[in-house]
C-alpha cells in the first residue's frame, strides 16, 4: 500500500502557497501522488499544472474532474496536456458530482449518471488513444449529424499510451461500473470493516471486463494525537457536510452510504440538523464510531495498526486528508509517514 495526499481545493483557510508546500513535503517524504479536487471554486486542472511545474516525481491526480463541467474531448485534451507537462505523472479521476452542482452550477441534468459516465469514459479513452473521435450514444454524438463537423484526432501526443482513469463511486452500481471501465476507484468514507461489500461490487465489474488489476484509493481524514475523541472533533464538520448537506434530502449518496454501513438513524439526524442550518449540532450528531472507522485517529502506533487494516482490506493507495494550517498539516504528513513505516505495509 502506498501513501498519497488529498489537497482538496482552495478555500478561505488554505492558500496556494500552503498547497504547494504540502505537495512538496509529500514528495520529499516519498508519497506516491497528490490529488486535487474541485467543486464550484478553484478548478483542479490549473492547480495541478501549477504543482506539476514545481515538483519532480510525485504523481498528480484529479479527484475529480467533474463530468458535467467539461466535454469528453476537453477532458482528453487537458489530461494529455497535464501528462505532457508533468513528464507522465498525471492520473485522471472523474466523477459526475451531485445534482445540486451539476444542475445548479453547470446547467447539466443529472439524469442517468451511470450511462453518461460510461459514454464519457469511452470517448475520453478513444481521444487519448489518438483515434478519430466518432461516437453515437444516448448522451453524446460526435460529430454532430447533418453539420460541418468532422471526426478529429487529438493533435497532441501524450507521454504514455494509456493515462490511468479512476472513478469516484459510492453506490453499488457505480462501483460495478468502476470495476468494468476504470483503472481504479476513488473512495470516500472507506471503512475496512465495510470494504468487502463494496469490493464485491467492483469485482462484478472486473469480471465483466475480464480484468483483475485495479487500484483502490480512499481519501481518509488523518488527525494524530493522544486522544482519539479529541482527534475526531476536527473531522466532525467534514463528515457532517457530506452526510448531511452534500445533495438534497432525496439525493445524498453519502447519507445512503452511511445508512448501508449501519448508521441509518444517525445519518437521518445529521441530515435533518444540517438542512435546518444547525451545522454544529449536525457535526455533534455524527457518531464517533463512524468517524473512527473512516479516519486515521490517535497516536502514531494506533494509526500504524489501522494502516494495516486498510491494507488488509484491499487499499492500494491511501490518500490522506489533513487539517489545520500548513505547518501542522506538514507535521501530520510526517507523523503519518512514521506510522506507515511502523506498519510495514509499504511496497
Amino acid at each position: 500500500m502506498r501513501l498519497a495526499l488529498n489537497l482538496g481545493y482552495l478555500a478561505a483557510w488554505s492558500t496556494p502557497a500552503d498547497h504547494l508546500a504540502l505537495a512538496r513535503e509529500a514528495e520529499r517524504l516519498g508519497y506516491a501522488c497528490v490529488w486535487v479536487a474541485e467543486a464550484y471554486g478553484s478548478d483542479t486542472a490549473t492547480l495541478l499544472a501549477w504543482i506539476a511545474g514545481q515538483t519532480e516525481r510525485i504523481g498528480l491526480g484529479s479527484a475529480v474532474f467533474q463530468i458535467p463541467g467539461r466535454s469528453p474531448a476537453m477532458t482528453a485534451m487537458t489530461a494529455a496536456t497535464l501528462d505532457l507537462l508533468s513528464g507522465g505523472r498525471f492520473r485522471l479521476g472523474l466523477g459526475v458530482s451531485g445534482p445540486q452542482v451539476s444542475e445548479g452550477w453547470h446547467g447539466v441534468r443529472f439524469a442517468k449518471p451511470l450511462a453518461r459516465t460510461r459514454e464519457y469514459v469511452e470517448i475520453v479513452n478513444r481521444a487519448l488513444a489518438r483515434k478519430p473521435v466518432e461516437y453515437a450514444g444516448e448522451h453524446y454524438t460526435l460529430p454532430l449529424p447533418d453539420g460541418p463537423g468532422k471526426a478529429l484526432r487529438l493533435a497532441l501526443h501524450p507521454v504514455r499510451d494509456h493515462i490511468p482513469t479512476y472513478l469516484a463511486a459510492v453506490g453499488p452500481k457505480n462501483l460495478e461500473l468502476a470495476g468494468e471501465i476504470a483503472d481504479g476507484w476513488l473512495a470516500v468514507f472507506f471503512a475496512p470493516e465495510f470494504a468487502a461489500e463494496q469490493l464485491a461490487a467492483i469485482r462484478v465489474g472486473l469480471d465483466k471486463a475480464g480484468r483483475s488489476a485495479f487500484e483502490v484509493v480512499p481519501s481518509v481524514p488523518v488527525v494524530i494525537g493522544d486522544d482519539v475523541a479529541m482527534c475526531a472533533e476536527l473531522v466532525r464538520l467534514y463528515a457532517a457536510l457530506y452526510v448531511g448537506g452534500m445533495g438534497s434530502r432525496e439525493q445524498n449518496f453519502y447519507n445512503r452510504l452511511a445508512t448501508r454501513m449501519g448508521y441509518g438513524a444517525a445519518a437521518r439526524e445529521v441530515q435533518d440538523l444540517y438542512l435546518a442550518k444547525r451545522h454544529r449540532d449536525a457535526a455533534a450528531a455524527v457518531p464517533l464510531e463512524f468517524i473512527d472507522r473512516t479516519s486515521l485517529l490517535g497516536p502514531v502506533d494506533r494509526v500504524a495498526e489501522r494502516l494495516r487494516a486498510y491494507a488488509g482490506a484491499g487499499v492500494t493507495e491511501l490518500s490522506a486528508i489533513v487539517f489545520g494550517d500548513a505547518d501542522s498539516s506538514a507535521e501530520t504528513l510526517r507523523q503519518l509517514h512514521e506510522a506507515y513505516i511502523k506498519s510495514g505495509v509499504g511496497e
